[in-house]
């Protein structure tokens, strides 16, 4: 049976629910209802629960509602609290920042100060997610790589709504909220600045974003090659090295000319993932504050060539009377 496992035919064993190790917990806080899906334990483990939200989680919870339900009713009511024109026009919908004459004044709510309120109870509960994920680390001995990875997003995040405006001396250059709004932001951006492509930052940010998505989807690829072979049991294989771990390093070796191993591989994606918003952030606090325009900078460095001028100063119009 063994042998015809795959990606489509995963088996899956259903017995008691595994309530976890014991870390000190409230029994105010940590759950005991588990539950079982079929359909998720297609990606993953099938088992639900048991939750544990603590006081973070409660509080980053309440202040993340508080921030959706904010955006949402100022999006409803742009469209004069029509419940079917919100629904149709849900991804066109925003809340913009404050107008440029503001600066970094508190405006009145329907100009902006909805915005600045909806950004402070999202950044609050991001914070305290942030927290919750660091504390839950610690209680349960574990590392706090997830809790780091996640404040490399949260700097990008802090950086484009928060920190680069405080620079600049005014909300309006943060990120309204909206689908299509905040990327025709991102596309206004790039252009008012002389092309975001020239920058270092960006370039480092998009070759670690491609660079983590292949080293990822490689390395789930190997492991779900060995499972036959115990290899999603990655934990067993890197303290005890077995024919899983030796198959998976050779095919490596062979396939892409360098070693990584079941302890090495998750370090390399780690830093390829952290460092895609990292130097990403970097790029956009650079923007604006230092360079004002990236092709010009590209083009200074010897990133870019010059364009040739089109126009030629000694050519005469012949509608103007030339020859």
């Amino acid at each position: 049976m063994v042998e015809y496992q795959n990606i489509f035919t995963r088996i899956q064993v259903h017995g008691a629910p595994d309530l976890g190790v014991e870390a000190g917990d409230s029994p105010l806080w940590r759950g005991k209802t588990t539950g079982k899906s079929s359909l998720m334990g297609r990606i993953g483990d099938a088992q639900i629960g048991p939750f544990y939200l603590g006081f973070t989680g409660v509080a980053a919870l309440a202040a993340g509602l508080t921030s959706f339900m904010i955006i949402g009713f100022n999006m409803l009511a742009s469209v004069n609290w029509d419940p079917i024109q919100f629904v149709r026009q849900l991804f066109w919908l925003a809340l913009e920042p404050p107008a440029p004459e503001y600066g970094l004044s508190i405006p009145p709510l329907a100009e902006g100060g909805w915005w600045l309120m909806a950004g402070f109870f999202l950044t609050l509960s991001v914070m305290l997610w942030w927290v919750r994920v660091y504390t839950r680390a610690r209680a349960h001995g574990m590392g706090t790589h997830v809790a780091w990875a996640f404040a490399s997003a949260i700097w990008l995040f802090l950086v484009l709504g928060f920190i680069r405006p405080l620079l600049m001396g005014s909300w309006s250059e943060a990120v309204p909220f909206g689908i299509f709004p905040h990327l025709d932001w991102t596309a206004a951006f790039s252009l008012r600045y002389g092309n975001l492509f020239y920058n270092p930052f960006h370039m480092l940010s998009i070759a670690f974003l491609y660079g983590s998505a292949l080293l990822f989807a490689m390395h789930g690829a190997t492991i779900l090659a060995v499972t036959r072979y115990g290899g999603d049991r990655e934990i067993e294989q890197i303290v005890d090295r077995g024919t899983a771990s030796e198959r998976a390093a050779l095919f490596w070796r062979w396939t892409m000319g360098f070693n990584a191993s079941m302890e090495s591989i998750h370090r390399w994606a780690w830093w390829f993932a952290v460092l895609t918003t990292l130097v990403g952030g970097i790029g956009i606090l650079l923007t604006g504050t230092v360079v004002d325009n990236w092709y010009l900078w590209a083009v200074k460095h010897g990133v870019a060539p010059s364009y040739p001028p089109v126009w030629d100063p000694a050519a005469v119009d012949p509608q103007m009377g030339g020859n």
